[in-house]
């Protein structure tokens, strides 16, 4: 059986949005598969019969970015950019064809207006329009979903199921269960309803290579495996100069040649802004640097250097990040960007070094056992990904087994945070280098 290309895919969803018996479409993607073109595709060809198309975004970033892609894509089409009253528009996106404005009545006559979840729930928009695209709808939790529904006819859902549900600093257990409850991402609500609605998906990833999209689809996509992309050409990485032979020279060559390195710390119960495993972190993706590494793809046919704004550090507490940034503004390299799992989702880098979530730590809590925090860390990266993590992981998780009940009415999570976690690491253990 012939696997569909992403345009035999797109094609699909646009039919079923255009000419299905369902209000909803859901087009899931694997991490690089190309979402984003799927949106801007979807959104064109909307556009082009005629009607006004509303898309949704769940950041600002994301809205510039796909007010872009779509100008870029459509040059002939307005697009606008619907704005909240202290939005300043980063200086590329002022180009012909976009339109910035805060009110919706001054977009009337633009056929795509892109804008995010918050600005469309103004409450000035009563106008119903007949299409919809909600762009990262994983993302969006349900009771915004309800409260946007009455603003189109029919939506296109398009999103990655194995990454972050929607966040909540709130206690959200007695919601739980219920039918209606608010935390919920837009999509787990809207099949949970319509149950007859089958998800297509996005075949191939086209940011992964094969060294990376085998392990992150076995232990995040076990039910709706992916690869990469097969006819994306030649991606490799290699450094031009010679290293000192430190444990941080071994694992950027290891990364290098294999695409993963594991760098593990001694066993250590620690304080979450672990300084050693900091240091470890910025000292990785400064020597990636430092060795002047460079890259070869698609996209950079004869090689291109690794800069310091493609390379990138994950963590997943705030606290981390702020020390990591605090070290690299130390050691001089405050360009390379450092954020959490759930600032990072969507964005795509050259190299990624990642604090290990469960590093240091005496217990497993369900935060950071959350498939979806570790998924979105190791699957930013085109070429290589670096992970640091004191030993131990291993007996951590044997020691905090998923038992958690399942309540009434919900379905159990998957794939499991736990199993997930044990998948990842054991394939990380066969690149692992030992820090002293």
């Amino acid at each position: 059986m012939t696997t569909p290309t992403v345009s035999d895919v797109v094609d699909d969803a646009i039919d079923r949005l255009l000419n299905g018996p369902h209000r909803g479409v859901v087009l899931d993607s694997p991490p690089g598969a190309g979402k984003s073109r799927a949106v801007v595709r979807t959104a064109v060809h909307l556009a082009a019969a005629g009607e006004p198309v509303r898309v949704v975004a769940q950041t600002n970033s994301q809205v510039d970015d796909l007010v872009h892609r779509i100008a870029e894509a459509a040059p002939s089409l307005s697009v606008g950019r619907y704005a909240a009253k202290d939005y300043v528009p980063p200086d590329w996106l002022h180009r012909p064809g976009v339109v910035i404005r805060q009110r919706l009545r001054d977009l009337a006559d633009v056929p795509i207006v892109v804008g995010t979840a918050a600005k469309w729930l103004d409450p000035v928009v009563e106008q119903r329009g007949p299409w919809a695209i909600i762009d990262e709808a994983y993302q969006m939790r349900s009771d915004t979903l309800l409260r946007l529904a009455f603003i189109f006819e029919r939506a296109l859902f398009v999103g990655d199921p194995g990454q972050l549900d929607p966040f909540s600093v709130v206690n959200v257990e007695r919601w739980t269960g219920l039918p209606w409850n608010p935390m919920q991402s837009a999509v787990a609500a809207m099949l949970a309803n319509n149950p007859e609605i089958k998800p297509l998906q996005l075949p191939y990833s086209w940011r992964l290579p094969p060294s990376a999209s085998t392990p992150v689809s076995a232990a995040f996509y076990p039910h709706v495996p992916f690869q990469s992309a097969p006819e994306q050409g030649p991606r490799r990485m290699w450094l031009p100069t010679n290293g000192l032979g430190g444990v941080h020279d071994h694992a950027v060559e290891r990364a290098a040649e294999s695409g993963w390195a594991y760098v593990e710390l001694p066993a250590r119960h620690t304080l979450r802004t672990d300084a050693e495993a900091v240091e470890h972190v910025v000292a990785l993706a400064v020597r990636t640097l430092e060795r002047g590494a460079m890259v070869e793809s698609r996209n950079e046919p004869d090689g291109a250097p690794v800069r310091s704004d493609r390379v990138a550090i994950g963590a997943v507490h705030r606290d981390q990040v702020a020390a990591i940034k605090d070290e690299l503004t130390r050691v001089g390299h405050p360009a390379i960007r450092v954020d959490t799992a759930n600032r990072l989702q969507g964005a795509e880098f050259d190299v990624v070094v990642v604090l290990h979530p469960l590093s240091g730590r005496r217990d497993a809590t369900a935060f950071h056992l959350e498939s979806g925090r570790l998924c979105v860390l190791t699957s930013r990266h085109r070429h290589a990904c670096i992970v640091v993590g004191r030993a131990g992981i291993a007996e951590l998780l044997d020691a905090h087994p998923s038992v958690d009940p399942v309540p009434l009415n919900t379905k159990p999570k998957f794939p499991d945070g736990w199993e997930a976690n044990h998948s990842m690491l054991e394939h990380l253990m066969r690149h692992r280098i030992r820090a002293a």
